[in-house]
């Protein structure tokens, strides 16, 4: 998946050597502090951002959950994740993916109504929704209490079990049982 990956940000060298494969069922929590790279490796691992060495091979479909939702907060809920479910074929996967994230309820409230942690996890109800093979999470227990941090560590937990990979990037606690847990580095 990434071999020898470096990045490079304003002129600054964050990280280096960087290396990490995969395989279906397994994830890895990369952690570190704020400002050491976290969320250019996971841009990377998305093909958002080209490293500036190394190589990224990525076999399977991939889905990001960032800091921002990616959600139109005009439309309704429903409306929103089902845009981007939509692309992936998934729009019949909305209804269980909102119940999944226990804002099923809400699937007709424009996303503009919901709290952060509600639009954190209606951004995850797109990721579930998208049925894409590897998940791509950057930071994804800001915004969420305690009950739906242990809704989010369910959810990933229920990808791996059915072969799914998942990379997580925080500089908080995520359990991930059997995840390999990678402290990036700053770059010397």
């Amino acid at each position: 998946m990434l071999d020898r990956i470096a990045c490079v940000r304003g002129g600054r060298l964050l990280f280096e050597g960087f290396s990490l494969t995969l395989k279906p069922g397994e994830a890895a929590l990369v952690t570190g502090p704020n400002g050491v790279g976290k969320s250019s490796l996971i841009r990377i691992a998305a093909g958002l951002l080209a490293p500036a060495a190394g190589t990224l091979e990525v076999e399977g479909t991939r889905a990001l959950l960032a800091e921002a939702a990616a959600l139109d907060t005009e439309q309704p809920l429903a409306s929103a994740v089902g845009f981007w479910a939509g692309l992936d074929g998934g729009r019949a996967r909305v209804p269980e993916a909102l119940d999944a994230v226990g804002l099923g309820t809400l699937a007709e409230v424009p996303v503009r109504m919901l709290s952060t942690g509600q639009r954190r996890r209606a951004a995850l109800a797109r990721v579930v929704a998208g049925g894409a093979d590897i998940w791509l999470l950057d930071e994804p227990v800001n915004g969420l209490d305690a009950a739906s941090t242990a809704l989010l560590e369910a959810l990933v937990a229920r990808h791996r079990a059915a072969g799914g990979i998942v990379l997580v990037a925080s500089h908080v606690p995520v359990a991930l049982p059997g995840a390999r847990v990678l402290p990036l580095e700053p770059a010397a």
